[in-house]
């Protein structure tokens, strides 16, 4: 037993954990390059290196696929909440934060992948559930922050602190898909959201 009180990995549950991995690796590159809809399970099993039987072993179905990848996405939110929950102030926390966020859409496939389970979560209550999970998390955090800001006299005061978040996150992912279709370079949108946040809510001279 290991200090945690869980028992050690196996060669065989590291066998299978890597397995896993790998269909969901083959999987996201198949969603990228031919979208969700137009991705088969054999286009995965093929992509992975593994027959369609093996697939099945871990995963059920496509569907199945999909809601593990949107439950990872939750993996990939903790470098942005642990930036949201610095006790530095909250200009700084919040600048901070803006700039990480923006690299992390910069990169186009995390854009595309996250535009894919958006479309499919309209449809699956499931992944939707999971999907907006995710995005409460991240605008509470935020909200945390401007609420800080706030009491602390660093940031100036809003009627709803809460929909401030929403529309900051919203007008950040909104200039990353402009960025994808446009090639306008993410940094430039970064910095524009920058100026604009610290514009609207830093205190006025």
């Amino acid at each position: 037993m290991t200090k945690s009180g869980k028992k050690p990995a196996t060669n065989r549950d590291k066998a299978t954990a890597k397995r896993r991995n790998q269909i969901l690796e083959a999987a996201v590159i198949c969603f990228l390059e031919r979208g969700y809809h137009q991705t088969g399970v054999r286009d995965i099993a093929t992509r992975a290196g593994v027959s369609l039987g093996n697939l099945y072993n871990h995963f059920p179905g496509k569907h199945d696929v999909l809601v593990e990848i949107a439950m990872l996405e939750r993996q990939e939110m903790e470098p942005f909440l642990k930036i949201l929950a610095a006790q530095s102030p909250a200009p700084k926390v919040l600048e901070k934060f803006l700039k990480a966020y923006g690299k992390y859409l910069a990169a186009p496939e995390n854009v595309i992948l996250t535009l894919e389970i958006t479309s499919e979560a309209i449809r699956q209550p499931d992944i939707a559930q999971l999907f907006l999970e995710n995005g409460d998390e991240l605008t509470n955090a935020l909200t945390a922050v401007l609420r800080r800001g706030i009491e602390d006299g660093d940031l100036r005061r809003v009627p709803d602190p809460e929909q401030v978040s929403q529309m900051i996150l919203d007008v950040l992912e909104g200039g990353a898909y402009r960025s994808v279709l446009s090639k306008v370079p993410m940094r430039k949108v970064v910095g524009s959201v920058v100026d604009f946040v610290q514009a609207s809510l830093l205190p006025r001279q």
